[in-house]
């Protein structure tokens, strides 16, 4: 589901199906009828399971910091399908769509993509037509066979490899891991993070396979913690405050000063430095309102990091969370990360296609402060309450729809 999505379908007449349809073969003949737009752009291709919106933010703040004009193609939507496709940190327009989706239709694609293909030929397509310097492309889902590789990028990026997807992706880190790293190009340097020992182990597998030099976090690259924190790669550097917060995030700004380094770019020390400070990113431990979080940890990998940031930003105190999730996540898995910072758990529905039940998240949660409430009701419970902090969290989609909702 990508919001808005068919209005632009409707509007030239294009059709595309609502399917998951992994495979190469659609896009890469789309790419033909298109005169293969993915080839003209200077990419950096970012496939994982949590932590590339992040990566991606550090990598777009240090690039602008440098006066590099920047293209972002990103998924999901957080709003609409204007925000998946940004140009110098701005959505695009609806002018510029209208023009992208007119070629997709004048070049013959009606009725052969699936949405997510269509969405990232437009992307390809604007990106080619109005020409920003450096583009950051991230997979929808896996990596082999997502419609984004089609492109041969300047390097590769990986930030992390978790569970997630797995009536995909595979039931294993190591079939995870296999789809992730299918994104590795010969002679392509790839750039990793923090990755468990059997995704590390596939990692340097495919990278010999495929001919990618390999670059992975805690042996070429890493951050040492401190005040300041320190960068040690390709090039070393003291690094100021961050404003996206958790020892997660200083991983993700490794992992994007790295693969910027490898991809060649000629950076100034100064602008790594302010745009690792400055990068903000919707939904990345961001507070929205005073004491209210909102973080889209969906998975467990992603709730244990959660659970790091709380215990390193607030130490000795209790959270009130409130939970929605999507049906096909590892719903028990990602409250139990939560419980030791836990005060209390509240539920919450949301309308989105395959979102599971309050009730069902709740049935699911083995602590005992917990309660259902009504979305209606939510400006209530995302009040400040008693000094207590609140964090939003579970879904992405759930984030995106209590925003009006805050006090």
């Amino acid at each position: 589901m990508i919001p808005k999505l068919d209005e632009y379908k409707k509007q030239v007449k294009i059709t595309s199906v609502n399917e998951i349809k992994p495979g190469l073969a659609a896009i890469e003949h789309a790419m033909e009828l298109l005169g293969s737009p993915q080839k003209e752009l200077r990419a950096i291709h970012v496939a994982g399971t949590n932590g590339k919106g992040s990566t991606i933010c550090f990598m777009e703040s240090i690039l602008r910091e440098a006066g590099i004009r920047t293209g972002v193609f990103a998924s999901p939507a957080m709003v609409d399908i204007h925000d998946q496709i940004r140009l110098n940190g701005e959505n695009i327009t609806e002018a510029e769509l209208t023009a992208t989706f007119q070629t997709l239709k004048d070049s013959g694609l009606d009725g052969m993509l699936t949405d997510f293909e269509l969405i990232t030929a437009a992307a390809f397509v604007t990106f080619n037509r109005l020409k920003p310097d450096v583009v950051l492309i991230e997979c929808g889902m896996g990596g082999r066979f997502d419609s984004t590789n089609v492109i041969i990028p300047m390097v590769s990026v990986i930030p992390s490899i978790a569970k997630d997807h797995v009536g995909f992706l595979g039931n294993t880190i190591e079939e995870i891991a296999w789809h992730k790293t299918g994104i590795f190009k010969k002679g392509v340097p790839a750039v990793c993070g923090q990755l468990p020992e059997e995704a590390l182990a596939v990692a340097e597998k495919v990278a010999a396979d495929v001919g990618s030099p390999l670059m992975t976090y805690g042996h070429n690259f890493w951050m040492k913690e401190g005040n300041p924190e320190h960068f040690h790669g390709s090039i070393n550097m003291n690094l100021s405050d961050r404003k996206m917060k958790g020892p997660h995030q200083a991983i993700n700004a490794a992992v994007a000063i790295e693969a910027l380094l490898k991809a060649d770019l000629q950076l100034p020390t100064e602008s790594i430095q302010s745009g690792i400070a400055n990068a903000q990113l919707s939904n990345r431990f961001e507070e929205v309102a005073p004491d209210v979080f909102f973080d889209g940890a969906h998975n467990p990998a992603a709730a244990a990091m959660l659970r790091r940031t709380v215990q390193e930003q607030f130490p000795c105190e209790k959270i009130d969370f409130v939970i929605g999730m999507m049906a096909n996540k590892e719903i028990k898995e990602t409250l139990n990360e939560l419980i030791p910072v836990a005060h209390s758990f509240t539920f919450i529905d949301f309308d989105v296609p395959g979102a599971a039940t309050a009730q069902f998240v709740y049935d699911q949660c083995e602590f005992g402060r917990k309660q259902v409430t009504e979305q209606e009701n939510a400006s209530i419970i995302l009040s400040k309450d008693l000094g207590k902090k609140k964090i939003v969290s579970g879904s992405l989609y759930l984030l995106n729809s209590l925003r009006s909702h805050i006090l």
